[in-house]
């Protein structure tokens, strides 16, 4: 019987870029937020050998460049099983909108595939093979609320924060991550030569920024004064938005797509709390207070032709409770 799992996506809660590595990657720190909007994808097995991969979406390859297809080799190697394995994609998720459908799509094959074999492989292999296929699989074998380092992949769970409601905005703009990361190192290069020197030129100031950031977030502080008691389950929000946790992709992105800035701009006005770009875009998102607000912000987007949906983020137990499908 075929193994249907929800694959859910993520955003971004602040991401800062920092220095160029050895190998070709940069230095980054995010914290990763799981979202409830979601994928759905079936996986089954039978007799035989090969990878199907099956998806209407004409945007979604079907061949072994699929992520899903990608995992799939690697699980049927690293289990030593021979099979037949179809994979349905149902996508609700953006093709490349910043929301890691994706990746979040190959970790869902990953655990059905598990399923279907009656085999699961150790924690290190699972880690392993996501590491492997791509930055933003690891992520999606935690769920809920992360800190993301490295190049993204090394990721620790964090405390989860209480469930917030949340417009995401997909404009039909296609955003290339590669080409972003290019104008960031351009953007430096160039605050390089007019000063004359190598001031935050590698990116390890934005790094620390973040860092600082993120602790008081996270610690529930302001300008080193602790919350009181009790206001860190009910004030989550305000906490991220005194703390400045930014989104570096805004600072090269919104110059050439200004009308990604100018939904940013709508949830602002319509309440949104915190509103940033996910990842390289396109999606941007906003977390709101209530959800009748964010119902309200999404309806206001959709009226002026923007894709956008309100929805609310998901917690670690949500996550896996929720996330099997029959």
């Amino acid at each position: 019987m075929p193994t249907n799992i929800r694959s859910y996506a993520k955003i971004n809660i602040g991401l800062r870029i920092g220095s160029r590595r050895e190998d070709g990657f940069h230095e980054l720190r995010t914290v990763y937020q799981t979202i409830a909007l979601h994928d759905v994808i079936r996986v089954q097995t039978a007799r035989g050998m090969g990878i199907e991969i099956r998806c209407k979406n004409p945007k979604v390859p079907d061949d072994e460049t699929n992520t899903c297809w990608r995992v799939t080799e690697r699980v049927l190697k690293a289990l030593k099983k021979r099979a037949k394995v179809s994979i349905t994609i149902t996508k609700n998720l953006p093709v490349q909108g910043g929301l890691g459908a994706g990746s979040s799509n190959a970790v869902a094959t990953m655990v059905a595939l598990e399923k279907e074999l009656g085999e699961q492989l150790e924690p290190a292999q699972r880690l392993a093979i996501a590491r492997e296929v791509g930055s933003d699989l690891p992520l999606f074998l935690v769920g809920g609320t992360i800190l993301g380092i490295g190049r993204g992949e090394q990721v620790f769970p964090l405390t989860d924060l209480q469930s917030i409601a949340c417009v995401v905005a997909t404009p039909p703009i296609a955003v290339s991550t590669p080409k972003a990361f290019a104008d960031w190192d351009e953007k430096f290069e160039r605050a390089r030569e007019s000063k004359g020197k190598l001031t935050q030129s590698n990116g390890s100031g934005t790094i620390d920024e973040f860092s600082t950031s993120v602790f008081s977030w996270l610690m529930g502080t302001t300008a080193g004064v602790p919350a009181k008691s009790g206001d860190r389950a009910e004030t989550p929000l305000l906490d991220l938005v005194r703390a400045g946790i930014e989104n570096d992709f805004e600072r090269v992105v919104f110059p050439q797509y200004p009308e990604l800035r100018d939904v940013k701009r709508v949830l602002e006005r319509e309440g949104a709390k915190y509103a940033s770009l996910s990842g390289s875009g396109s999606t941007v998102y906003g977390l709101f207070e209530t959800a009748e607000a964010a119902e309200k912000a999404a309806a206001k987007l959709e009226a002026k032709g923007v894709p956008a949906s309100a929805t609310r983020t998901v917690d670690r137990a949500e996550y896996w409770r929720d996330i099997w499908i029959g």
